[in-house]
């Protein structure tokens, strides 16, 4: 669902300072309601360097803008996408978009819990690996690591079901402080070139 910020009102009580946030400034002016001042009178204003919302002031951007919700679960090009756990984004891996990525979407319904304990650019790590394993050799692990997390995606076993395609066991691995999860799931190759997950 994609919302236009510019259509987000936010209604403030009398006594909150406004915020107004600048999509091209480094800092964030904050102006008291309270205190008269004209366009020259700076005392009653200052500099917070946070670009976030400051306390829990309500933040009214100036610029349109447009906010991107990525939904746990949706479908693309036929394919089931699920991340019940860790960042919801576009893409897969190093793809940061569907259409790049929808080969590889599948996998993500490859399920690892410590995924929560993970920052977006380490899931997506853990996801370029998986795709590596793609194409690996049976029992080559493919690793990443990070500061305080490490992981490997390796194909276990490889085979042709019923209908002639290769399909391929992988194995999942996450290890963060000590805590190791362990996931398992199976993939065919299809005719068009993508992966799906049967088992």
């Amino acid at each position: 669902m994609i919302v236009p910020v510019s259509r987000i009102f936010v209604i403030a009580s009398l006594l909150t300072p406004a915020v107004t946030f600048d999509a091209n400034a480094q800092n964030t002016v904050i102006h008291d309601k309270h205190k008269s001042h004209s366009h020259h009178d700076k005392k009653h204003s200052y500099y917070d360097n946070r670009k976030k919302n400051v306390n829990s002031h309500s933040p009214r951007l100036k610029k349109n803008s447009v906010i991107v919700i990525t939904p746990r679960k949706r479908i693309y090009h036929n394919v089931h996408i699920y991340r019940p756990y860790g960042h919801a984004y576009l893409g897969y891996g190093h793809f940061h978009n569907d259409n790049d990525a929808w080969k590889w979407l599948s996998f993500t319904s490859i399920t690892i819990k410590l995924l929560d304990n993970l920052n977006e650019h380490t899931q997506r790590e853990h996801e370029a690996a998986q795709i590596k394993a793609t194409t690996a050799k049976v029992g080559e692990e493919i690793k990443w690591h990070s500061e305080s997390s490490n992981g490997s995606v390796v194909t276990t076993k490889e085979g042709v079901n019923n209908a002639g395609l290769t399909c391929r066991e992988f194995q999942q691995t996450i290890t963060i402080s000590g805590d190791t999860e362990q996931a398992f799931g199976t993939a065919c190759l299809q005719a068009d070139g993508s992966w799906k997950i049967v088992k």
